[in-house]
């Protein structure tokens, strides 16, 4: 897998009736110049939606951002992945998570073993966040992608996956000076959801967040995930990132102002 480029983009939440829908934000961010899109998996199979994308668009890196093993076989990846790589060689890039059960390595692990011969470790990423987690990106995948991470965990997960793989982080940011506003903002959107999934619960827990922080959705917990403010304010936020070891930060540019993403772009490219 080649680098992906410093900025990548996030598409809204599409499931497999929003086909239209889906083609046409790739169309649109591809056009804005971003090298790589990935589609969020939340509570769908984003897989039907990859080959539309990728056909419809010329150059962009289409990723999964993510899917869920626990739901998506592997034979559908296998075979979906198979035609485009000799369709489209290097366009698509499975990003692979989502293992809920028991023993989440270990399902992990016989995924991997079962798409080996069709989708290679340097195509696929792995959503990874605790620190086994990013071992097992750094043994079997090409990058590893932490989402709500601050920047000093970053670094730690650059340690641990080492200087051979990637990282790709989540990023919210917010185009808003007013700190209020911000919380308002972040606190309607994904973070209450995340923040009673387990796997998130044991990471803030590592990046020092109390228990009382992450029910609470304190001001501290918001203001360390989020970047906000002007331009220049999220361009300096972002760029913290990858100078803590990101090879790159994903952002949704949908509520931005419409200047936003081709300066970010240009200040970050």
């Amino acid at each position: 897998m080649d680098k992906l480029g410093p900025l990548g983009a996030a598409t809204p939440v599409f499931g497999p009736a929003d086909l239209t829908a889906a083609v046409a934000k790739a169309v649109e961010l591809e056009e804005l110049g971003f090298s790589a899109l990935w589609l969020p998996g939340g509570p769908n199979n984003n897989l039907p939606l990859v080959p539309a994308v990728v056909t419809a668009t010329k150059r962009i890196t289409v990723g999964n951002g993510i899917l869920a093993v626990d739901s998506v076989p592997a034979s559908e990846l296998t075979a979906v992945y198979g035609e485009l790589a000799e369709s489209h060689p290097g366009r698509y890039v499975p990003g692979i998570g989502g293992a809920h059960g028991a023993r989440p390595l270990a399902t992990l692990n016989a995924y991997f073993d079962e798409i080996d011969p069709v989708v290679p470790r340097a195509e696929r990423v792995l959503s990874a966040m605790g620190p086994k987690m990013l071992e097992l990106a750094r043994d079997r995948a090409a990058a590893a992608y932490p989402n709500l991470v601050t920047p000093g965990y970053l670094a730690s997960a650059r340690e641990i996956v080492g200087p051979d793989t990637q990282l790709v982080v989540g990023v919210p940011i917010v185009a808003e000076t007013d700190a209020e506003r911000v919380r308002e903002i972040v606190r309607g959107g994904s973070l209450p959801f995340l923040s009673g999934v387990p796997g998130y619960i044991a990471n803030f827990r590592r990046m020092g967040f109390t228990d009382a922080d992450i029910t609470g959705l304190s001001d501290r917990l918001v203001d360390a995930l989020t970047v906000w403010g002007d331009l220049d304010t999220v361009v300096a936020g972002l760029r913290a990132y990858l100078d803590a070891g990101a090879d790159q930060v994903v952002i949704h540019v949908d509520g931005l102002p419409p200047s936003w993403p081709a300066e970010l772009l240009s200040a970050l490219g």
